[in-house]
Parts: structure tokens; C-alpha cells; sequence
């Protein structure tokens, strides 16, 4: 239960401050008790691989369910918004910030995988665009995890507008999810972008910087 809370609360602290949000705003955003935090994680670091470990559990579950679906378009589209609403996006600021575990590099390689089977099968099926990658769909997700709507308007404290930006949110996913469907008009321009996008971003940071 502390897990769920602290990355959630992590996923909203980081969307506002970025790589360096405290482990007190974490903390207290969760409910949990910065002593009893530290007494489990000695470094933020350690708490921030944590975290990040926990999130890829819950994209590897996404795809496997979307695996699990019978209809690859289906299979597809639930992956991409049950990611999105995980938000995914929002941990990205911690790339490079920190060690990559063998956990974190594990977790990652099998939900890399399970994407690549929803994406090779949507392929075989003609319903998802040809001229589209596993890494187009990675960063789509990543772009859209993050709501800067929603994220104002949380600072702002308005929650009467909250259904509303969310019900407007769910129809931005639905013009992005017809976006991959087979059958686009134009290519999309340039290369296909290469898995370095993401791989360098987590590069261990230098032990002097």
C-alpha cells in the first residue's frame, strides 16, 4: 500500500518539480513519514530506482494484458492508454539521474518485449500503420503520460474541472490512437527514431558529476 501511494505520489511531485523533487514532498504527498521513508531507503536514489522498478511492473502487466486480448487492435490500444494513464511520462525526468539496477534493466527488457509482440502482431494484422515502431509507440506514450491541464489545474486546486479536463483528455487519446491505425494518408516523416532515444537517457550518470 506505502508502494502504490509513494509512487503515485512520486508520478505528481516529479510532473512539478522534475528530477529534483524531494524525498520530503514525496513523502508527505504520500502520507508516509520521512524517517520511516529513510529508514527503508537510505539514499533518494535507492528510492528512485525503486520507484521506477515498481513502474515497469505495471507497464509489463499493461502489455501482458493487452496480450491477452484476443483482437490485436484491442491488445494495442489498451496497452497504449493504460500506460498513458499510468503516466508514464511523468518519471521520465529521472533518467540519468540515476544507476540503472539489473533489476530496473530486467523489468525493462521483458516489458520492452511484451510491447514488441503487441506491436509485431498489431503489424501482422494490418490494423496498426506499417511505417510505425515500437520506439514511435514508447514516446507516444511518454508525451501524452504527462497532462499539463491537468497538472495546472491541480496546482490551481480546481477540482470541479477536473472530470472535464479528463473527459477531454480521453477524446486527445482517441485522436492519437486513430493516428496508428493502418490507412493514414501521408508517411510519417523522416527515420524511424532508434532506441537510443531512451537507452542514453538512462546512462549511468558520471561518479564525479
Amino acid at each position: 500500500r506505502n508502494d502504490r501511494a509513494l509512487l503515485q505520489a512520486a508520478r505528481e511531485v516529479i510532473a512539478m518539480d522534475g528530477a529534483h523533487a524531494s524525498v520530503a514532498s514525496i513523502a508527505a504527498r504520500a502520507g508516509v513519514g520521512i524517517g520511516s521513508l529513510y529508514r527503508r531507503y537510505r539514499t533518494k536514489e535507492e528510492l528512485f530506482q525503486h520507484l521506477v522498478a515498481l513502474a515497469l511492473d505495471e507497464y509489463l502487466q499493461a502489455a501482458e494484458e493487452g496480450l491477452a486480448r484476443e483482437d490485436p487492435w484491442e491488445g494495442l490500444a489498451h496497452y497504449v492508454t493504460s500506460a498513458i494513464a499510468l503516466g508514464t511520462g511523468s518519471l521520465a525526468p529521472v533518467a540519468g539521474t540515476v544507476e540503472v539496477t539489473e533489476e530496473m534493466a530486467e523489468k525493462n527488457a521483458r516489458s520492452d518485449q511484451a510491447v514488441e509482440a503487441l506491436v509485431e502482431r498489431a503489424h501482422a494484422a494490418g490494423v496498426l500503420r506499417r511505417d510505425v515502431t515500437t520506439v514511435d509507440i514508447s514516446l507516444l506514450i511518454e508525451q501524452m503520460g504527462r497532462s499539463p491541464l491537468l497538472e495546472q489545474l491541480a496546482k490551481q486546486g480546481r477540482s470541479d474541472l477536473t472530470e472535464a479536463a479528463l473527459k477531454a483528455r480521453a477524446r486527445i487519446n482517441a485522436i492519437a490512437l486513430d493516428g496508428l491505425r493502418a490507412g493514414a494518408p501521408e508517411p510519417l516523416p523522416g527515420d524511424p527514431p532508434g532506441y537510443e532515444l531512451f537507452s542514453e537517457r538512462w546512462a549511468a550518470p558520471p561518479k564525479d558529476a
